[in-house]
């Protein structure tokens, strides 16, 4: 059945960790079972995330998925969708001397996702989280700590998720501005079906299964696949809504990581 699946979709597994390979042409066949025209269709067609991304977020070997932190689709600009949910490959720097950088405030899900941050952190009080309260949390954060270096750009939020087992997955795998998101999320429902199974199986016995973390209404209808009914979950409003930066289930969930604290390096 491999033949019906465009050349175009089978190169890009190579983003992927092999532990996975398996699993996602699986998936691919599934739909194919459900669609036959719709990888077709896709192969022909321009969608982001481009440059072969396509299954970027499969790079966290299956070993070591702890989290599943599902969006809703790869942001609309070429620049931003890295294959990565909410990883805006516009940014760079964190912060400015005013608070969150220009890049980081445009892109309005990683502003409230790196606001709710402060929030469990400690940094910002929940009515406190625009203004002189952001430029200060700015200059604590590029102040030199001997005691605890904080993040500086977007690649160390990225790697911090990565390094507590975040596999960072959309609802949909592509975007396309002539195709409705909710049209294109149901064509990778089986995909994603079958893709949540093999980490279900993988993950036995069942006190390893990682934990779906569902944003926004669109990633919340994956709990009507009998794949989830398994999983651990923790469902909320998507990051755009400026109600998450207030949501205590994700502060609680969150705030125990550090993620806003620099990893150490690791010399061997």
């Amino acid at each position: 059945m491999h033949s019906a699946i465009p050349d175009t979709i089978l190169d890009a597994l190579k983003y992927a960790h092999p532990s996975w390979h398996a699993g996602l042409t699986a998936g691919l066949e599934a739909m194919l079972r459900s669609d036959p025209n719709y990888l077709a269709a896709l192969g022909k067609d321009e969608y982001l995330p481009n440059q072969g991304r396509l299954f970027a977020a499969f790079s966290q070997p299956l070993d070591a998925v702890r989290y599943v932190l599902v969006g809703e689709g790869p942001y609309p600009r070429p620049a931003s969708a890295t294959g990565f949910c909410f990883m805006d490959g516009a940014v760079d720097a964190l912060w400015s001397p005013t608070g969150l950088s220009k890049p980081v405030n445009r892109a309005t899900s990683l502003r409230n996702f790196m606001k709710m941050l402060l929030v469990a952190d400690g940094h910002l009080l929940p009515d406190q989280t625009t203004g002189d309260a952001m430029i200060k949390v700015a200059s604590k954060m590029q102040a030199p700590d001997s005691s605890m270096t904080k993040i500086q750009t977007l690649a160390d939020l990225q790697e911090n998720l990565t390094r507590h087992g975040f596999l960072l997955l959309n609802a949909t795998l592509v975007y396309r501005p002539h195709v409705p998101p909710t049209q294109e999320a149901r064509a990778w429902q089986p995909f994603l079906e079958v893709v949540l199974k093999a980490m279900a199986n993988h993950a036995k016995p069942i006190p390893q299964l990682p934990t779906l973390i569902l944003w926004g209404k669109i990633a919340e209808r994956l709990r009507a696949l009998p794949s989830t009914t398994c999983f651990p979950q923790a469902i909320s409003e998507h990051p755009y809504n400026l109600s998450f930066i207030n949501n205590t289930d994700m502060q609680a969930l969150f705030g125990a990581m550090n993620l806003l604290q620099k990893s150490p390096l690791l010399f061997t």
